[in-house]
């Protein structure tokens, strides 16, 4: 909590109210930055539909 701050939820100075260290999906629970509400995962994954050369024409 940032007392006498901008509050980064509301258009207010921070009162120290802690909503914003909760967890997005768990409102019981204090944030942990988890990534669940973000939908992170540990891999990315790029399809290729097509590999185009300089000296191939289409």
């Amino acid at each position: 909590m940032n007392i006498g701050k901008e509050c980064v939820l509301y258009d207010r100075m921070c009162i120290g109210c802690g909503e914003c260290d909760r967890c997005d999906l768990d409102p019981e629970k204090i944030c942990d930055n988890c990534g669940k509400c973000l939908d992170i995962r540990d891999d990315a994954v790029i399809k290729i539909d097509k590999i185009i050369l300089d000296d191939e024409e289409e």
